[in-house]
């Protein structure tokens, strides 16, 4: 299969402090991978190491069980079979869809280009468009036709830069859906670097999340969203509650009610409770006695799907959001209740 391992992998510019410092990162064969993290973080950085484009400072990169960068070895991108799907696609404007999807077969007889070339249009779905040019297509026509161009030499890995984010909010989704799909019926294994974390949540199989150099967490988005390993992280991929509390026999106590915890750290009894927005529920005040919390609605945000209802609880420093069903009506000023759901997480306090 062709597993992407990082190891060890360090880099600095100058003598400056190291932008990826002894990162890790594993990627098992045919699965699509994102990397995730804010801007300065260290993703372009990552990409350009794995793709040759830079040599590490320290530790390896193998793709497929072959060492590509290493100790005595860095191989230059062309020998490294990965095929790279830039932002805005990067398509050559003076050449014809067919030649640019040919364009890294030059080993293929006439023949056997036409062929290959015809499967990859087939598979992205613009059979036919061959003989166009790269100004006659949409925004998300050329990424297709780039992630077929990345694809036709049959990389190891494709790696793809932020292709989406170019494209309006209205087509987005749309493309992202389309390509993945692609990868999963060609068996690529795929490396998505993206600051969005809807991108990241929706469309990979596992999301790492690189902080300050180094991979802070790498999981499903299911697990990331729902066990993030620290408050910081929680935050950066969701809307994040976090209130203080007490844990005892599987069960904490916040200012917001009890609430069966999913993990905690051994032996940690008080800390930051983890919950997510769509984990509150607003009920009437003169219920919330029993066994929830009251406060007033500062701000409401509609959304079309649902609503983004802030409320500053009786007896916390900081309002919480509850995201709720667009057909519930509240209003600023109201007084609610708040009801929590579900499970949460315990983690330690942050300095």
């Amino acid at each position: 299969m062709n597993d992407l391992r990082v190891s060890g992998v360090s880099k600095a510019y100058g003598s400056g402090t190291p932008v990826l410092d002894r990162l890790d990162l594993a990627v098992p064969g045919g699965s699509l991978a994102a990397v995730l993290g804010p801007s300065g973080c260290g993703k372009t950085t990552l990409l350009r190491v794995i793709a040759g484009f830079l040599k590490a400072d320290a530790g390896s990169v193998t793709v497929a069980g072959r060492v590509l960068g290493g100790p005595g070895v860095h191989l230059p991108p062309e020998r490294r079979r990965i095929g790279i799907v830039p932002q805005e696609g990067a398509l050559f404007p003076h050449l014809s869809v067919a030649r640019n999807v040919a364009f890294g077969l030059r080993e293929l007889d006439r023949a056997a280009k036409r062929t290959r070339v015809g499967e990859m249009l087939d598979l992205v779905g613009l059979a036919g468009y061959g003989d166009r040019m790269p100004n006659e297509l949409s925004g998300g026509q050329q990424q297709r036709i780039a992630l077929a161009r990345a694809l036709a030499p049959q990389p190891h890995l494709v790696l793809l830069d932020e292709p989406f984010s170019a494209l309006d909010s209205g087509l987005r989704g749309a493309v992202r859906a389309e390509v993945r799909a692609v990868l999963k019926e060609s068996g690529a294994t795929a490396l998505l670097v993206t600051h969005d974390q809807q991108e990241a949540l929706s469309t990979a199989d596992l999301v790492a999340v690189v902080r300050e150099g180094r991979v802070a967490q790498c999981a499903t988005p299911e697990d990331l969203y729902h066990r993030p390993v620290d408050p910081w992280l929680a935050s950066f991929v969701g809307d994040a509650v976090l209130v203080p509390g007490t844990a005892e026999k599987g069960i904490a106590t916040t200012p917001l009610g009890r609430i069966p915890l999913a993990a905690a750290p051994d032996g940690l009894r008080d800390g930051v409770v983890l919950l997510r927005p769509e984990q509150l529920q607003l009920i009437e005040s003169d219920v919330a006695a029993a066994g929830g919390a009251e406060g007033v609605v500062t701000d409401v945000c509609f959304f079309g799907h649902d609503v983004m209802v802030t409320v500053s609880v009786d007896g916390l420093e900081r309002p919480v959001g509850v995201r709720t069903p667009s057909r519930l009506q509240v209003t600023t000023g109201q007084r609610v209740g708040v009801r929590l759901t579900g499970t949460a997480t315990l983690h330690r306090h942050t300095t």
